[in-house]
């Protein structure tokens, strides 16, 4: 089985497994006491913090272990909202942060705040001057990602943290993507991560807040870890998550040289090899083992199901992969098409022969469901109306498209298709798939039931 998302979750590192190991054994007592025991333990917590703050590029005193990268998210913007209370109640993020982020966005909206979310390009990138333009007297806090999750687009951190330091705003930057492969770079005021996107195990987080920065602490807390996480700490795990981000950063430089030749090589060979496909996020700034596609007229659930089925494990952030029938935040920012999507995210490690037999299985598995979803093939059409309408109500990605796609031939050069659609994936997916074949979105009207789409025929 070649597993092939390591975005999600990394396979866990064998200096990692050696570590937990050990603190299994040597660092199970209360770190807090005074026995000997607890001061073996409390040893080994300052190894484990030291060692993740030089990674990370910060002082032991300003690192703190929470129980998860999401703990630390929203420990980390809600601390950083109520410490700069008096300034203001407005915060910025962009428009695909992490859902940990966007969350901590919306109980803040709910509680009276107000947030304002940055819009990115086609490629998943954010511009600083917009986070520049989005700053005002009020803003507490403004959040940005190291690197994106879906598509493995790079952010430009420094700059933004540039415009924030001159403002006056702290930057809170989400790293968990990025921190295995290196610092993050620029004057940014907290950051989050989590161990299991490195190597480490699942259950530890980092939160980091620089001296100086207004931070309180919300919700129950005690003398642990600064008063930032409650409770006992998982001393073991912590221990395993430092030692293997130390040695994830030793192998970075050479692995990352590695995994770019091989996802460049799918970024080159998907399109080649798989006709009607988008690759998305940024051609170069980027992380070094994502690449991201998008297919036309593919069901993503039953495209990941038959990739499984050949012995591969990817992810997606397809519409129909969710039960909430909508597609990926993400994608749906981008303006990107969303249906048939998969993220390739190789781990370290990853084998050269694995991603050969992914591109030799991929256009088989592709084309064998858009025979079963009756995807359209080329045919000469005769034109025979000025518009046509396609009710595609009831029916989910990507079937709008394909039906779609299906009779546009049947429409004169300068007619028009009204595709009638309730599924909310159609509002990104038709207008992707019109950049993709040359013809006008022109835009959507209220309907019936659902919403008409409308499209002109341009070749």
């Amino acid at each position: 089985m070649s597993y092939f998302d390591a975005a999600s979750a990394a396979p866990l590192h064998p200096v990692a497994r050696q570590a937990l190991l050990a603190a299994l054994d040597d660092g199970w007592a209360d770190p807090s006491r005074l026995y000997r025991e607890g001061r073996k333990a409390r040893m080994l917590l300052d190894a484990a913090r030291e060692a993740a703050a030089e990674a990370v590029g910060c002082r032991p005193d300003e690192l703190t272990f929470t129980p998860s990268g999401t703990r630390a998210v929203h420990a980390g913007i809600a601390g950083a909202l109520a410490g700069r209370r008096r300034v203001g109640r407005h915060l910025i993020v962009s428009a695909v942060e992490h859902s940990s982020v966007l969350h901590s966005a919306e109980v803040f909206e709910a509680a009276g705040g107000q947030v304002t979310r940055v819009p990115v390009a086609r490629t998943g990138t954010v511009e600083a001057g917009a986070y520049e333009a989005a700053l005002r007297p009020d803003t507490a806090l403004a959040c940005l990602q190291s690197a994106n999750h879906e598509v493995g687009t790079e952010q430009p951190v420094a700059a933004v943290a540039e415009a924030c330091r001159a403002a006056g705003v702290p930057l809170l930057v989400d790293a968990a993507q990025s921190l295995g492969w290196g610092r993050v770079e620029g004057g940014w005021s907290l950051l989050t991560a989590s161990a299991h996107k490195w190597g480490g195990p699942a259950g530890v987080g980092l939160l980091v807040v620089r001296k100086g920065v207004r931070f309180a602490a919300q919700g129950a807390s005690d003398e642990r870890e600064s008063g930032r996480a409650p409770g006992f700490e998982n001393l073991p795990a912590i221990v395993a998550a430092a030692a293997s981000l130390r040695a994830v950063r030793a192998e970075a430089e050479r692995e990352a040289v590695r995994l770019r030749a091989l996802t460049a090589r799918i970024r080159a060979r998907v399109p080649e090899l798989v006709p009607d496909v988008e690759v998305v996020g940024d051609p170069e700034r980027r992380l070094p083992g994502i690449v991201t596609f998008s297919c036309l007229y593919v069901d993503g659930e039953t495209l990941l199901h038959e990739l499984d089925r050949e012995g591969f494990s990817v992810s997606s952030g397809s519409s129909c992969t969710s039960s909430t029938l909508t597609p990926s935040h993400v994608l749906k920012a981008m303006g990107v098409l969303s249906e048939g999507n998969v993220r390739v995210s190789l781990p370290t490690g990853a084998a050269e022969a694995d991603v050969e037999r992914f591109l030799e299985v991929l256009p088989g598995v592709v084309a064998g469901v858009r025979e079963k979803l009756g995807a359209p093939t080329p045919t000469a059409a005769v034109p025979q109306a000025e518009e046509v309408v396609v009710d595609s109500l009831g029916k989910r990605c990507p079937i709008p498209v394909i039906e779609l796609a299906k009779v546009i031939g049947t429409v004169p050069v300068g007619g028009r298709v009204r595709v009638l659609s309730d599924d909310e994936a159609a509002r990104l997916d038709i207008p992707a798939w019109c950049e993709m074949r040359d013809q006008e979105y022109v835009g959507e009207e209220p309907a019936e039931k659902g919403t008409a789409y409308l499209v002109r025929r341009l070749t």
